[in-house]
């Protein structure tokens, strides 16, 4: 997904789960963060020796870091495209084909282990950070399906088919959905493809994304109900009047630019288009104002053994900020899943 799904299609589900808008626009936030937070970096402040590790939960398309087999183990396995296990439960088909069982399954029954590992951190200080990291990765689930979070042929495509594509590109980087361009994550395409294995695809994204943002709802439900087996079919999702103008929404705003397109929805949301009412929600992923800007500033350089260093300002409020706790959430997502979750399948992950 593009960022009017991780942040404004997360906003309208948190808020139909019954989360306030302040709590709903944290969420939201997070999800959106999965995709911006690209640094790997150690924070060094300016006092206290104090100090803080960040880690990464994107790269950027054009990054040296994705010709790594590792760092894609790090990086698009636990946080865009969840392995699947070929669809099958952890007592199911512990052998076979690793590459197989890395490919990405809609709703699978790991993402819905990870659902579970999510609800148990509800009481964290960093419980709606990791919902909202656990949402953009569930939602990924939807739009990434059939794609495997490594550099690999299983993610060849032939005969690649929809709006704006005038022949198959060619599949010189089959990291995840790369050969296929972006249209796995626009909301508005309908397109086909043959997998690596002569299978051929029809996909309709429209309807996926409703699926993606019901569940999202119900999923977020369970956290807020404290529902630790994560009983989705037992849970309201959104109402049926605000799935149609969710789908008339999804099948109109057909510009090629997300960040357009995701203007368009927070217009949407402030107007009252939805049953919750008017509400002002707003996305600010660097600068004044930004998380980061908020809780470490900008950074200033000093001079340690004649050596010049660069280092932040320490503020007493660095520990709670939203940024600390999106990377507190970040770390703690990523541990779960390949050293927790995966495990259970067969699947060893980096």
């Amino acid at each position: 997904m593009q960022i009017d799904g991780h942040h404004a299609l997360t906003y309208i589900a948190a808020r139909f789960a019954g989360f306030p808008p302040t709590k709903a626009s944290v969420i939201a936030y997070s999800a959106q963060y999965v995709d911006d937070a690209v640094d790997t970096n150690i924070i060094r402040f300016n006092k206290y020796s104090a100090m803080y590790h960040h880690i990464a939960s994107a790269h950027k398309m054009v990054d040296h870091r994705n010709l790594d087999q590792y760092e894609n183990h790090l990086v698009w396995i636990p946080f865009h495209f969840l392995p699947g296990n070929e669809g099958k439960t952890s007592d199911e088909n512990f052998e076979g084909n690793f590459e197989k069982k890395l490919v990405c399954k809609q709703d699978s029954y790991v993402a819905r282990d990870m659902l579970k590992v999510c609800v148990k951190d509800r009481d964290k200080n960093y419980a709606l950070h990791r919902l909202g990291v656990t949402m953009h990765v569930y939602a990924d689930t939807f739009a990434h399906q059939g794609f495997a979070g490594i550099n690999n042929n299983i993610n060849k495509v032939q005969k690649l088919k929809g709006n704006g594509i005038k022949k198959t590109p060619l599949n010189a980087f089959p990291l995840g959905h790369g050969p296929a361009l972006t249209l796995p994550d626009a909301p508005y395409l309908n397109w086909e493809y043959t997998d690596s294995s002569g299978i051929r695809h029809v996909r309709n994204n429209p309807e996926t994304f409703i699926d993606a943002a019901n569940m999202m709802c119900k999923a977020m439900r369970c956290h807020r109900e404290a529902d630790f087996e994560v009983n989705l079919e037992k849970m309201e999702g959104i109402p049926d009047a605000d799935l149609e103008k969710i789908s008339l929404l999804l099948k109109s705003l057909t510009d090629e630019s997300g960040e357009k397109r995701h203007e368009q929805w927070l217009k949407e949301i402030q107007k009252g288009t939805f049953s919750f009412g008017s509400e002002q929600v707003t996305y600010i992923p660097e600068g004044k104002d930004s998380w980061h800007d908020e809780a470490i500033g900008k950074s200033f350089v000093v001079k340690i053994n004649n050596m010049n260093k660069r280092r932040y300002r320490y503020r007493k409020t660095f520990i709670t900020s939203h940024w600390k706790l999106f990377h507190d959430a970040l770390q703690a997502h990523r541990f779960d899943i390949i050293h927790d979750v995966l495990p259970k399948y067969g699947i060893c992950a980096a």
